[in-house]
């Protein structure tokens, strides 16, 4: 799957060449309801959506909730204890996603 794909492109008649709009996130507050859990070897961020939410598109939920891991990566420090944000939650962040890019 194209991590990509959800991007929206920008193309204008003015600037043809095409490009990927500048996305921005919500900030992932702690919550009692999180799940910790400790990296092993093969993790990957869209795996980890895929088992948690049954996403894989999701994956970025994740990676931002642990902003100490490498920013650009889909793989998390080996080891690291990294926080899920719950499933419950996700709609609400996905909401905050929206309501940030909706101008794009």
């Amino acid at each position: 799957m194209n991590r990509y794909s959800n991007i929206p492109v920008i193309q204008t008649i003015e600037n043809p060449k095409r490009r990927y709009a500048n996305l921005k996130y919500p900030e992932i507050s702690h919550d009692f309801s999180d799940i910790y859990v400790y990296t092993t070897r093969g993790d990957r961020y869209d795996t980890l959506a895929l088992a948690y939410y049954n996403d894989s598109s999701l994956w970025w939920i994740i990676a931002r909730a642990n902003p100490s891991q490498t920013p650009d990566s889909l793989i998390p420090n080996y080891g690291d204890q990294i926080r899920i944000p719950s499933a419950q939650r996700v709609a609400s962040i996905l909401d905050q996603y929206d309501s940030l890019n909706r101008s794009l």
